[in-house]
C-alpha cells in the first residue's frame, strides 16, 4: 500500500491569494523552499492491487493529479463538506471517462446532501452515454463504518472540527486525520497501534477548529506512532523551521509526498 499526499495546505493554500505585489501571502513560509507551496489537502491511498481511493476532491484536484501522475482513481471518500475538500468535484468527470463508468462516491448523509445541493447537475440521472459532467455513484456511510473500498479495509472514526464532525480514516497501521481539533476517547482508542499517521496541524497557536503543533505532540505522546506527518498546514508553518523544531518521529508533509506502507 502507498499513500500520496496530493495537497497539505489549509483552506487558502500557501501562498494565500493577495500580498502587496499580488504574488501571494507567504506568512512565515520561505518562498524559496518548494515544499512550502501547498495546495488544498487531499490524499490518494493505493492498494497493493493498484486500486486507488481518493480522499476529498479539493479545488486544486486537476493540477494535483497531473503532478502526481495519477491518471485514475476508483472511488472517492469525503471527510466533510467544506469547500476546500469538495470544490473540485467537477474534475471527477475526467475520472468517469477513464473508468468509462460512474464513480463510487462515499459520504455521510449530511455531506451527500451538501454535495447534491451544490452540484445538483452531477446527481441527475445518467443517460448511460458520455461524461460531459461528473457522474457519481453515491454510497451513504456513517462515521463508525468499516468499509471494503478499492481492496482496502477502511475503518472510519468520528473527529470534531469545531461545530461539525469529520471522518477519520484508518487502514491497517495507517491513519489519516485532517480537519480535527478534538479526538474523543473512543476516537483515540480507534487510533491505538497505528504506525503512520497523517494529521492536520494548522499553526503553532491553539485554534478553534484545527489542531496545532503542541496538541499534535500531545496526541503522539499517547498514541506513539512510529511516524507522524503533518498536513493542512497554514502559512505560519515554514517547512524547514518545522523540521528543526519538531520532536523525532514528527515531520511536515509536502505536496507530492509518497509514503510506502
Amino acid at each position: 500500500m502507498k499513500v500520496t499526499i496530493l495537497g497539505c495546505g489549509g483552506s487558502g493554500g500557501v501562498p494565500m491569494v493577495g500580498g502587496a505585489d499580488g504574488a501571494g501571502i507567504w506568512g512565515a513560509c520561505d518562498p524559496a523552499e518548494p515544499r512550502n507551496q501547498r495546495t488544498r489537502s487531499s490524499i490518494v491511498i493505493e492498494a497493493d492491487s493498484g486500486k486507488r481511493l481518493l480522499v476529498d476532491s479539493g479545488p486544486d484536484l486537476r493540477a494535483q493529479l497531473l503532478r502526481a501522475k495519477i491518471g485514475v482513481v476508483h472511488s472517492v471518500l469525503y471527510t466533510h463538506e467544506h469547500a476546500d475538500h469538495v470544490a473540485g468535484l467537477d474534475e471527477l468527470r475526467a475520472i468517469n471517462r477513464m473508468l468509462d463508468a460512474p464513480l463510487p462516491l462515499y459520504a455521510t448523509e449530511t455531506v451527500m446532501q451538501e454535495l447534491e445541493a451544490r452540484y445538483s447537475y452531477a446527481f441527475r440521472p445518467w443517460s448511460g452515454t458520455g461524461f460531459f459532467r461528473p457522474v457519481p455513484d453515491p454510497h451513504l456511510i456513517s462515521l463508525a463504518d468499516r468499509l471494503d473500498i478499492c481492496d482496502l479495509d477502511i475503518q472510519l472514526f468520528e473527529q470534531r472540527h469545531y461545530r461539525i464532525p469529520t471522518a477519520g480514516i484508518r487502514c491497517g497501521d495507517f491513519a489519516y486525520s485532517t480537519d480535527v481539533e478534538y479526538l474523543s476517547e473512543e476516537s483515540l482508542n480507534a487510533l491505538a497501534g497505528i504506525k503512520t499517521w497523517i494529521v492536520g496541524c494548522f499553526q503553532y497557536e491553539p485554534h478553534v477548529a484545527h489542531a496545532w503543533v503542541d496538541l499534535v505532540i500531545e496526541w503522539c505522546a499517547r498514541l506513539k506512532p512510529e511516524r507522524t506527518i503533518l498536513t493542512h498546514m497554514g502559512p505560519g508553518l515554514d517547512y524547514q523551521t518545522l523540521c528543526s523544531r519538531l520532536p523525532e518521529g514528527i515531520e511536515p508533509g509536502y505536496d507530492g509526498m509518497v509514503i510506502s506502507l
